[in-house]
């Protein structure tokens, strides 16, 4: 397995015309095109940039450069999900500068995944339950986790990482006034509001492309109502948590 880094970065053309001069083997053929170009792919599909299969301290590592405007992008709008999907599971932080709008947006991203998680679970359920949960919700628009790969992708990264989900979630739940916790019976008692009212609060608390995901497949073409509207009709709608699940 190759060892995955993600680098945000202010200025993603000055950082690869410095990367070029130091890494320069870690650039496919692209490396022709300069820092410019390459600065340029890196803004289409989930705006991120990666070298892979590049030597390093004896083991293979992949590297991806993501511009931190884009990086906050997706955490809270989850516009593609892509770099927000991996935040919302245990990696380590090594470094990181004192961005305030970067802090914000890194618990705002772990916030909607438990949103997210409640509208797609029953009332009551188990700490472990919620994780897989959590851990899904970047799967599950996954091709790839249709056509071949491991289906028990995430169970096996929430099972050994129980520890670091919990140190992870610990404060959001904590204050989540939904959830108390009973050690003696090792589950979540979580009394999550099923009501259309509770749900529909929950459903404008989560990020504006899963929104708009939910509104498309359940608003005909033409009627154009507003995101509220449609969402309220979503709320009363028994399936919701699928809904959302599709979204």
């Amino acid at each position: 397995n190759m060892l995955d880094f993600v680098f945000a970065v202010d200025d993603s053309v000055t950082w690869h015309m410095m990367n070029l001069l130091k890494n320069r083997s870690h650039y496919s053929f692209l490396k022709v095109f300069g820092p410019k170009q390459i600065s340029s792919i890196q803004s289409y599909g989930a705006g991120i940039y990666y070298n892979t299969l590049v030597p390093c301290n004896g083991r293979m590592i992949k590297y991806g450069v993501i511009s931190t405007d884009t990086l906050i992008d997706d955490l809270l709008h989850w516009k593609t999900l892509y770099v927000a999907g991996r935040l919302q599971k245990p990696v380590k932080i090594l470094t990181q500068n004192e961005n305030s709008k970067l802090q914000a947006a890194l618990v705002s991203n772990l916030k909607s995944a438990v949103t997210a998680a409640f509208l797609m679970l029953p009332e009551s359920f188990s700490e472990e339950e919620l994780y897989l949960q959590i851990a899904g919700l970047s799967y599950a628009g996954d091709f790839r986790m249709v056509i071949g790969e491991d289906r028990s992708k995430v169970q096996n990264i929430v099972k050994p990482n129980v520890a670091h989900f919990q140190k992870l979630y610990s404060n959001i739940l904590q204050d989540c006034p939904q959830v108390v916790y009973k050690h003696h019976l090792g589950r979540l008692e979580a009394s999550i509001d099923k009501s259309p009212e509770g749900q529909f609060a929950q459903l404008m608390a989560l990020p504006r492309t899963l929104q708009q995901k939910i509104t498309s497949l359940v608003d005909p073409p033409g009627k154009n109502r507003d995101v509220e509207e449609i969402l309220m009709q979503v709320a009363h709608d028994p399936d919701c948590g699928f809904v959302v699940h599709q979204g």
